[in-house]
């Protein structure tokens, strides 16, 4: 609901003993995002491998490439990671003179850790699904996993390390030559904001003095409540101290009509990782004795989903018969209205016939590809996305589509410039195709 700004409260002045704060630029409010799972870098790094005693074979020397991916890069504290050991390329192949049967290899290992944390994390698969390895061949790729909770803070470095790798009961033991093995990917640690605040009341007039308490915050420390608008201050705003529980309490006295929500962060300086969400509160009309009231209702009707073009045929430009060439024309925009007001988008595509020419000569409709142009009037809900370039031919294509939301609506312009591929020595003369536009 609020945007970011890097300094949201600033203070302006010292009046009277007090302090006087005045509420700056928009805020950003939301909590600090968590990474998606990610992917670290592809290392390399020496490793030795001891085969089974049984196998009468002497240690293999090799170079393995190994990728580590993390299910989050900035857990909180106490978050349990789910940690993958992608061995790319193992460092030594089927040593042995015969050939290791499919779907019988399982591995084991650990990926180093270095940094807030130091124990290794142990990692296992099931089973690797390995086609036949032949003698001299080489292992397919695989992956380990394995979990680790993250620490109070700090940033945690990870590094390939050992494997086990298991083939009828029998165990290749790799080991790193150098370690560490280089990093491949690392983990910032963020500290969970549960701070929360609550208003009451959460409506009222201009003047009404709103109760605020909340939890979740360092104790001892000077809490900032204030009031805003939109995403913008409202100038209404008060200091209070947290107890040694991290609770707080006080009165905010709400002065601005526009005001929408309550905010409350440690400091004078908004920083989202030591502020609450946002109370919402509602200004109403202030009534006086003896004013009369009356409700007003109004209704917003939905509509439909339609579409207009500006022109119903395109003249594309002429090619030579003895070099052909390209065509090229302009589509009849194609205006779309989403007068629907709920929450699912729509798609336009379009297909074409074969062009008929004169007599029996004909191109075929896949020679006719387009480059798909779409905007979105100001104040739509939704945004328009263009197609993406290629042929439209007789299976179709997508011209323009809006994805859905919460709410969705408005209108939109779809275009294309069209080009049709036309071969050397075509037949001379005019050539016709239709393209059928399908809204849905």
């Amino acid at each position: 609901m609020f945007q970011h700004s890097s300094s949201i409260l600033r203070r302006a002045a010292a009046w009277g003993g007090a302090a006087a704060l005045a509420v700056g630029a928009p805020v950003a409010l939301a909590g600090a995002a968590h990474a998606a799972s990610a992917k670290g870098s592809t290392v390399s790094y020496a490793m030795t491998c001891i085969p089974p005693a049984i196998a009468g074979l002497p240690p293999q020397h090799g170079t393995a490439q190994g990728e580590i991916t993390l299910s989050d890069t900035t857990p909180t504290a106490g978050e349990t990671v789910t940690v993958t050991y992608d061995v790319v390329a193992a460092a030594a192949g089927n040593p042995s003179s015969f050939t290791i049967p499919a779907n019988s290899v399982s591995a084991t290992g650990s990926v180093t850790l270095g940094g807030a944390v130091t124990t290794p994390v142990t990692v296992a698969n099931a089973a690797v699904p390995n086609p036949a390895i032949a003698p001299g061949g080489s292992f397919p790729e695989f992956q380990m996993t394995g979990t680790f909770v993250a620490p109070a803070s700090g940033t945690i470095n990870f590094s390939p390390d050992a494997m086990t790798i298991s083939v009828a009961g029998t165990n290749t033991v790799c080991t790193v030559d150098t370690e560490p093995a280089p990093v491949s990917n690392s983990a910032t640690v963020t500290i969970p904001n549960n701070r929360t605040l609550n208003d009451t009341p959460n409506q009222g007039p201009v003047g009404t003095k709103v109760s605020v308490t909340g939890s979740g915050y360092t104790a001892g420390a000077t809490v900032t409540v204030a009031g805003f608008a939109g995403t913008s201050g409202t100038g209404d705003l008060t200091q209070v101290t947290a107890d040694a529980g991290g609770n707080i309490s006080g009165t905010l006295t709400v002065t601005a009509p526009t005001t929408t929500g309550i905010i409350a962060f440690e400091g004078s300086a908004y920083n989202p990782t030591t502020a609450s969400s946002p109370a919402p509160f509602t200004v109403t009309a202030t009534v006086k004795p003896g004013d009369l009231q009356q409700t007003l209702n109004s209704t917003v009707l939905s509509g439909t989903l339609s579409m207009t073009q500006a022109g119903t045929s395109v003249t594309m430009t002429p090619v030579p018969f003895g070099t052909g060439g390209a065509s090229t024309g302009t589509l009849n925009t194609v205006t779309v209205q989403d007068f629907r007001g709920g929450s699912t988008g729509w798609s336009l595509t379009a297909s074409n016939t074969n062009f008929t020419g004169p007599g029996t000569a004909s191109l075929p409709a896949s020679a006719l590809s387009w480059s798909p142009t779409c905007s979105t009037t100001s104040g739509s809900p939704s945004t328009c996305v263009a197609g993406t370039a290629g042929a439209v031919g007789a299976t179709g294509a997508t011209l323009a589509s809006t994805p859905p939301a919460s709410l969705t609506g408005g209108q939109f312009a779809a275009g294309a410039g069209l080009t049709l591929t036309v071969p050397a020595f075509t037949a001379p003369g005019a050539y016709s195709s239709t393209l059928t536009l399908t809204l849905a």
